[in-house]
């Protein structure tokens, strides 16, 4: 039973735009903060972004600020990242994860590939 699914990664060129979403189930979705992370071949998993359950705060990750926009849509179950003015070091599997601030991180989603070519 898939509980997180992340869709929107792919191939974009420097200074291009990309949106991911995360479906998330009903339940989770309801119940938790949200976050996305990113994590590079052979490194750790790095946040990027979290939103509140309330969507009255946001955090992001310093690497991020002011291209990167989370947010959620609570109609939809659906928690968003807005990636503007992508940079090749953007490059990494993004995955969605829900659970408590600061760092969400209970449940996780499968992750969806992000690649950024100079």
């Amino acid at each position: 039973q898939v509980q997180l699914a992340e869709s929107g990664g792919g191939l974009v060129q420097a200074g291009g735009s990309l949106r991911l979403s995360c479906v998330v189930s009903r339940h989770i979705f309801s119940t938790y903060d949200m976050a996305w992370y990113r994590q590079e071949p052979g490194k750790p998993r790095d946040f990027v972004a979290a939103v509140s359950r309330g969507t009255t705060h946001t955090d992001y990750a310093d690497s991020v600020k002011g291209r990167f926009t989370i947010s959620r849509d609570n109609a939809k179950n659906t928690v968003y990242l807005q990636m503007n003015n992508l940079k090749p070091e953007d490059t990494a599997v993004y995955s969605c994860a829900a659970g408590d601030l600061p760092l969400p991180r209970t449940y996780w989603g499968h992750g969806t590939q992000v690649t950024v070519s100079s």
